[in-house]
């Protein structure tokens, strides 16, 4: 929707919902309870509910990215991290890197990833191989 083409049905969900940047956890709060009210007060959306619906995500996608970014982590960290949440032990990852030998020289630093064990992890824990960058 252009500047120049606002409904008057999106002047009235703007008003009832005007839109800012989120500063804050009680802006983002209100912000997914306006979302869910939308979602609940029909079965279908109007372009206009639609519009306002994109919009009130993208704020609070935004602000979540910002507020809850998760820290780098190396691959290894990463790795035992996935092991851990999957009750996993080294013996259990030979199908990811081909021999004992080679989990053991990943797990241990003494042999880096490859694009292949990259894939192979990803695939293994289902994640996104960025993750192992």
């Amino acid at each position: 929707m252009s500047a120049l083409a606002v409904t008057p049905a999106y002047t009235a969900l703007l008003a009832k919902f005007p839109p800012r940047v989120v500063r804050s956890e009680e802006q983002n709060e209100g912000y997914i309870e306006a979302l869910y009210e939308l979602e609940q007060s029909h079965d279908t959306w109007s372009a206009e509910e639609a519009d306002l619906a994109d919009l009130l995500t993208l704020l609070i996608e935004d602000y979540e990215e910002k507020q809850y970014r998760l820290p780098q982590s190396s691959p290894l960290a990463t790795i035992a991290f996935l092991m851990d949440q999957q009750g996993l032990r080294q013996k259990d990852l030979v199908d990811v890197f081909g021999t004992r030998s080679i989990v053991s020289e990943v797990l241990s630093g003494k042999r880096e990833l490859n694009k292949e064990h990259i894939r192979r992890l990803s695939e293994r824990f289902h994640v996104s191989p960025e993750i192992f960058f």
